[in-house]
């Protein structure tokens, strides 16, 4: 009887549902010539950001990382950031 009395309810975490910033702002096309955009979506070392961290959609992220890769290949942003 008196364990029951100190059992405490499991907590409930509310985690807020990240929002795709491409989709709210109604981005048709993510240019690759625009690389303050692109860099805000990569680390200090260079590498992208995952989805599950930016928030984005499967739709956007697919977009972006072409996007990051094209302007890697014409030099725009580095493959690898040095030390």
């Amino acid at each position: 009887m008196r364990e029951e009395k100190f059992k405490r309810k499991p907590r409930r975490s509310y985690v807020k549902k990240k929002v795709c910033l491409f989709c709210t702002e109604k981005v048709k096309d993510i240019d690759y010539k625009d690389i303050n955009k692109l860099g805000r979506y990569l680390t200090e070392k260079g590498r992208m950001i995952p989805k599950r961290i930016t928030g984005n959609c499967a739709k956007h992220q697919r977009r972006l990382a072409l996007a990051v890769k094209r302007s890697r290949i014409i030099a725009l942003l580095p493959f690898v950031k040095e030390d």
